[in-house]
């Protein structure tokens, strides 16, 4: 067997122990921090090596499928949004999504998001939604603070959602959105453009605290053609 043939083979080895463990996870109902078994009782059942096994087991680690800690058996993952974070960023930085892709996607799910948190929020979320708001007035003249709040704004809108799997797209648009935000505040001609921007998410937590889908949805949707505006102002597209 030539070199290439058997990389293909090793390959094909744990593509299959990748599927026979993930079968596992489902066949067996494992739940987040529900525990795996060992490599040595994998390879015997899937006839392979420990390295095949450990490879599929890095393999489901890098993206968040299980948890792998030194010296300790595997477990089944709590789902978070690094995997796919990674994953936008990168297509940013390889120019295979552009910028004004990624906030066509969000506008989207965000106009979503905040018609549901109008409808589905609790009181606590809301004064959480509202903190983050405010706070973005109070501190305008930390733009780092202004990120923050405006970043957690967001995220608390999404968890308020209902629906986990909202909360892990807005979580893994974050990284593209610490490069993005700077450009975006900076880009605004005023203070006063600033401020506005600051003013429409002090509108939108008040819309999502008076149960009020229709406007909150607006409101997101108007945020985000205005931010587009500033990062095409900022020749970012």
């Amino acid at each position: 067997m030539s070199g290439d043939d058997a990389a293909s083979h090793a390959s094909g080895l744990v593509s299959s122990a990748i599927v026979a463990i993930t079968r596992h996870i489902r066949a067996n109902e494992l739940n987040p921090g529900d525990r795996l078994p060992s490599e040595a009782v994998l390879s015997r059942e899937l006839s392979v090596s420990r390295t095949v096994v450990r490879e599929a087991f890095r393999s489901l680690a890098a993206v968040r499928l299980i948890d792998l800690s030194a010296g300790k058996r595997a477990t089944v993952a709590q789902l978070d949004d690094r995997a796919m974070s990674l994953m936008i960023e990168h297509g940013v930085d390889t120019a295979q999504i552009s910028i004004n892709q990624v906030y066509d996607a969000r506008r989207t799910i965000e106009m979503r998001t905040a018609a549901l948190a109008a409808l589905r929020r609790t009181d606590a979320e809301v004064r959480l939604i509202l903190g983050h708001a405010h706070a973005m007035v109070d501190n305008f003249s930390d733009a780092d603070s202004v990120m923050e709040s405006d970043l957690a704004f967001h995220l608390e809108i999404a968890r308020a959602s209902r629906n986990p799997i909202f909360s892990i797209l807005i979580g893994a648009f974050q990284g593209i959105a610490r490069q993005t935000w700077p450009i975006g505040w900076r880009s605004r001609s005023s203070d006063a453009e600033r401020q506005a921007m600051n003013r429409i998410h002090v509108e939108l937590a008040e819309a999502i605290s008076a149960g009020d889908p229709q406007a909150a949805s607006q409101l997101m949707a108007r945020h985000f053609d205005e931010s587009a505006k500033a990062l095409l102002a900022a020749g970012i597209a």
